[in-house]
């Protein structure tokens, strides 16, 4: 059935874990929507042919009312119709958040679009251009921004989309299930080569991908600033983010061992949840993270003084990856015991912002 209805339908191949069961919900909406438009019709064509006006008769005033249907039968029809809806609500808001919250142990690769191309770099350090490599069965999650304009990140054999915009991150997470390559498009118009903006995933079995990984361990990494010191190979992102860091002024503010300083430590910060100023409280993921570098007085954490500047155009995409996979390197790291913030070591930024 599922193979009849996708060809029917002229759908993909599915290639992800959540596919099957997109697409099931995407069956049952359509068969239901055909079932209730043939009833109807069928409905409309009993009354066109059984009341149609014959002869004299037509002219004949009518005697009696015609019958409406009981009282019964209006509520059996709303209560059902009401209640598809909201059968169909729960099951597809269920998919949402499955799509939405990635497993635990997934495989985090930083994806930048740019007019008219797809980048995607590894934390390990590895990057490659114009082609996605993942494991077949292990969950991945992508971390994209983008360097220009709104682009869409599109896997149509893995009903996998999402926004890709510039100054923030966003994430998506799939499974791949099936080997191969599958094609990736740009879902939103981004300029006269947005046709072109193509790429593609290549899944790779377990032991092919581990062979792609030492493979590309000395692959270049050139759209991140030189980590120093690395032997061999690229450096990974983590080291990357700790030089922009240093090099950008944020461990000025910023320890990394969970001393109190003038902005927040960033050990264990990564995955916490984090206080803010207006009694709420938000997850310490990649956007968050991103948000509070471009954007700081949109979420100012409770405590602290919101006199970091934004560094909205003065980091560029790469450099605010490297910076969060720097941040998540320290997740593990305890904190150190309170005690009174020491006086800064510098001139206090100018702008508010908060990390």
């Amino acid at each position: 059935m599922n193979q009849l209805m996708r060809k029917l339908l002229f759908l993909p191949p599915q290639a992800s874990s959540m596919a099957g069961e997109i697409d099931a919900l995407h069956y049952v909406v359509i068969l239901t929507t055909l079932l209730g438009a043939a009833l109807t019709t069928a409905v409309a064509v009993f009354f066109v042919v059984k009341y149609r006006a014959r002869g004299p008769e037509a002219e004949r005033p009518r005697e009696k009312p015609a019958p409406r249907p009981p009282v019964w039968f209006e509520v059996v029809v709303v209560v059902g119709l009401f209640g598809l809806f909201v059968l169909w609500w729960i099951v597809g808001f269920s998919q949402y958040v499955r799509a939405r919250v990635a497993p635990p142990d997934t495989l985090d690769v930083y994806v930048t679009a740019k007019q008219w191309m797809w980048k995607f770099a590894y934390p390990d350090g590895h990057s490659s251009l114009g082609t996605l490599f993942v494991p077949q069965g292990r969950p991945v999650k992508l971390i994209m921004t983008s360097r220009d304009v709104i682009h869409s990140f599109y896997v149509p054999d893995f009903r996998a989309k999402q926004d890709v915009i510039p100054g923030r991150y966003t994430t998506i997470w799939f499974t791949a299930t099936i080997e191969g390559a599958h094609q990736i498009l740009c879902a939103e118009y981004c300029g006269t080569g947005h046709s072109t903006m193509r790429g593609q995933v290549v899944a790779l079995a377990p032991a092919d991908y581990a062979r792609w990984v030492g493979q590309a361990a000395a692959q270049d990494l050139s759209s991140f600033p030189d980590a120093g010191g690395a032997a061999t190979g690229a450096p990974s992102m983590a080291r990357v983010g700790e030089r922009v860091a240093a090099d950008r002024g944020c461990l000025r503010c910023h320890t990394v061992d969970g001393t109190p300083h003038i902005g927040p430590t960033w050990a264990g910060l990564y995955g916490s949840s984090v206080p803010l100023a207006d009694g709420q409280a938000v997850l310490a993921d990649e956007p968050y993270l991103t948000e509070s570098m471009m954007d700081p007085l949109a979420k100012v954490r409770r405590g602290f003084r919101p006199v970091m500047p934004s560094y909205q155009g003065l980091l560029q995409a790469p450099e605010a990856a490297a910076v969060v996979e720097f941040i998540k390197s320290l997740r593990d790291v305890p904190p150190a015991a309170a005690g009174p913030m020491p006086p800064p070591t510098g001139p206090l930024p100018s702008q508010p912002v908060t990390p």
